[in-house]
């Protein structure tokens, strides 16, 4: 499983709830996972199929900034 990290605004659990069903909808992500406790809200995505740049669209739709962690 390939393990995909970005750095994001979502910062609470408010924000968590608004971005679940867009990531949640995407066929392909096995799991997620957005640390809140760092400054940088690191957003941990697992998938073998979804693509990195689907992945930032998603949560640029959901009405976060997101960028791709090296």
């Amino acid at each position: 499983m390939k393990e995909q990290k970005f750095k994001t605004t979502i910062n609470c659990g408010g924000c968590v709830a608004k971005v679940t069903p867009f990531l949640d909808a995407e066929t392909g992500i096995e799991s997620w996972d957005i640390d809140t406790t760092t400054a940088d809200k690191i957003l941990t995505v697992k998938s073998d199929t979804v693509s990195q740049s689907r992945i930032m669209e998603i949560v640029t739709n959901a009405g976060f900034k997101i960028t791709s962690v090296s």
